[in-house]
């Protein structure tokens, strides 16, 4: 059994990936109990309940983690055992998980939650465009998108009045963006030219609560959400997103696209493929998309391949389809694999 306290809404969504159809969760929760007081009615009661899963839904827009299944441990005075109850969790919920067996992906997956708790802001920028965006463990949310109109270069006075003007509307959009997620701590900036060590003067000058939490100032080929992934990718930020499970998982999927564009052979993709390597013991790492683990229809396949590798020593990463690695993932089938060695050397 394990004990877990949810704080925010990354740890809701490593639950939501934790969780499967069999797992029994005890947590405090509320149910509607029928009450005779010379007429039937109902009251809502606080009791702890233990309910064996069936299915998971995760509203990100609501920070709730609604977990559905059937009470197999209650007070037995209310006469609930075996009925159907959901509990919501939010951050703030604590609770017991109990797993018949807990792999090795479900324990790194907690871990990885416990080592990066605090969110970071990158903001990318160029001439063109501006992105605050919010770098979460399983997606990039993006908070603000600016598109300045400066003039031309030729037209100095003009242009140089209009950047500072986009200067200032990008960091009271950061200032506010701060306010709202107290969480932040990091702030990296990032974009190509002189644009964005203007924005640092600027917040140093005028923000500087906000300029205490930069920590990097990177140069990149782009602004916009572009330069957002391109910094992911890069790995120009890698000091500060060391403990970052989104950066992780971006990387590993830009070193499979690196080994799929070498043609060397040590890759591979879609579920027949990599079921076959992994029960040969080929697979150094497993990838998986988190939509994928939880389809019904390849559940057992998809089960199969993960005890294959995790049996043989290898290691299984689950990637949230909510950002750009994930995505990338999805279009191969939604599994592939970094392989010990390459496949024509032993096939």
């Amino acid at each position: 059994m394990i004990s877990l306290s949810l704080e925010n809404i990354d740890d809701l969504w490593v639950l939501y990936n934790v969780l499967e159809p069999g797992d029994l969760v005890t947590s405090k929760t509320s149910r509607e109990i029928k009450v005779e007081q010379g007429r039937p009615s109902s009251e809502r009661v606080a009791m702890t309940l233990t309910i064996e899963v069936t299915g998971v839904e995760f509203d990100a827009s609501l920070n709730r983690l609604r977990i559905h299944g059937v009470i197999r441990e209650c007070p037995e005075e209310y006469g609930i055992k075996g009925s159907y109850h959901t509990i919501a969790a939010a951050p703030g919920t604590s609770m017991n998980i109990r797993k018949e067996r807990w792999r090795a992906h479900h324990l790194e997956r907690l871990e990885s939650a416990v080592r990066s708790r605090e969110p970071i802001i990158v903001v990318s920028l160029d001439s063109e465009s501006a992105c605050i965006a919010l770098i979460l463990s399983f997606k990039v949310e993006v908070k603000v998108e600016i598109r300045p109109r400066l003039p031309g270069k030729m037209d100095v006075e003009a242009r140089a009045s209009a950047e500072k003007k986009f200067l200032r509307e990008l960091a009271e959009s950061l200032a506010r963006v701060i306010e709202s997620e107290p969480r932040v701590k990091r702030i990296a900036i990032v974009g190509p030219g002189f644009l964005k060590q203007h924005f640092k003067d600027l917040l140093d000058k005028e923000f500087p609560n906000v300029a205490l939490r930069v920590s990097a100032v990177k140069g990149g080929s782009s602004g916009g959400i572009a330069g957002v992934y391109e910094a992911l990718r890069s790995g120009a930020l890698e000091k500060l997103l060391r403990d970052s499970r989104i950066a992780e998982e971006v990387s590993v999927v830009e070193k499979l696209l690196g080994r799929i564009a070498s043609e060397r052979g040590d890759f591979a993709y879609g579920l027949d493929q990599v079921a076959e390597d992994a029960s040969s013991g080929a697979v150094e790492m497993l990838l998986i998309t988190d939509s994928l683990l939880r389809s019904f229809e390849l559940k057992d396949r998809v089960e199969q391949v993960i005890r294959d590798v995790e049996e043989k020593g290898g290691k299984v990463m689950i990637l949230s389809t909510e950002h750009e690695g994930g995505e990338k993932l999805s279009s191969l089938g939604g599994i592939a694999a970094l392989l010990r060695y390459e496949r024509h050397r032993w096939g």
